[in-house]
């Protein structure tokens, strides 16, 4: 058996993480004034951001085709893979799943594992890691296939945005209606449904940033003290690397024994919700899924997050 790992670009993984876990990478295009860019290969991060604020004109985001995801599939096939774990963004916010599964299904040369991790950007990026390491240290594909599901169980987020025009423009907010955070100049505090729909709702608004970021701290130690696995964290940003600082001075020394890291919100991710995003995702920590020796612990089942 020979396992591949293949996730998409809102992932954010960096060059160092997939070449150290062996895991490929699969662009998700952008739309912008007719013109397509691939993410974080036409377009970068700050060049993006650079752009969204002082355009005058909006983008949008598309999936891989189906012929896109194949060629992919041709390539691992020619390598000698038996099984290709596909980890795509939340099936709450994008179709790309449902694109993958209808090629599992016509694709007889090669077992495709679709995984909808019902998040994207870090959480995404946490489940591909995962998915790696276990290959490497010799998981055959049903413990893989079932940790991933345990991991997805932990998983939950929250992030900040400036206003709420982005979500609402693209139609990523479930919940849109009852939020006009840009008009009553409030701080929208919004979450997914890990556990359920993979989708994005707004959940609570407070009038200041520091109520907002107060808000999403009481949530996080509420939501990890008493969980009987340790926990790991991913705090990222939108273009806005001083606050992620301070995001991260201030847990790490709140919370010592998390373990604390950092990432993007891309160009892909940032159509959506916009410059100034802050964001926090976490879940049981990876390292807690192999043993000492690191060899993958069998039937972990781990409490599941109940936001």
């Amino acid at each position: 058996m020979k396992i591949g790992v293949l996730t998409d670009s809102s992932s954010y993984l960096t060059k160092e993480q997939c070449e150290k876990y062996g895991i490929d990478v699969l662009p998700i295009p952008i739309i912008w004034d007719n013109k397509e860019y691939l993410d974080l290969i036409d377009i970068g991060f700050h060049e993006f951001y650079e752009k969204l604020s002082t355009s005058s004109t909006l983008p949008t985001t598309s999936q891989p085709s189906t012929g896109t995801v194949k060629k992919y599939v041709d390539k691992y096939i020619d390598e000698g893979y038996t099984d290709l774990i596909i980890i795509t963004l939340s099936s709450g916010i994008s179709s790309f799943y449902n694109n993958v599964l209808s090629v599992a299904d016509e694709e007889s040369r090669i077992n495709i594992h679709p995984f909808d991790c019902k998040i994207t950007c870090a959480g995404e990026a946490n489940a591909a890691i995962l998915a790696g390491r276990l290959v490497k240290a010799g998981a055959d594909i049903d413990l893989i296939m079932h940790d991933l599901k345990d991991l997805r169980n932990t998983t939950d987020v929250r992030f900040m945005v400036d206003n709420l025009n982005h979500l609402k423009r693209t139609g990523r907010l479930s919940n849109a209606a009852s939020f006009v955070g840009s008009i009553l100049k409030i701080k929208p505090i919004l979450s997914m449904d890990v556990q359920n729909e993979g989708k994005i709702s707004a959940i609570a608004k407070e009038r200041h940033y520091k109520r907002a970021y107060n808000h999403i701290k009481k949530d996080f130690d509420s939501l990890t003290s008493d969980m009987p696995y340790p926990i790991q964290l991913t705090i990222f940003h939108a273009d806005d690397e001083e606050r992620e600082a301070e995001w991260v001075s201030d847990y790490e020394s709140s919370f010592p024994k998390v373990k604390i890291y950092q990432s993007i919100i891309g160009p892909v991710v940032g159509v959506h919700v916009g410059q100034h995003t802050m964001a926090m995702i976490w879940g049981r920590d990876l390292d807690s899924y192999f043993d000492e020796n690191g060899k993958p612990i069998k039937d972990i089942k781990s409490k599941v997050v109940e936001d």
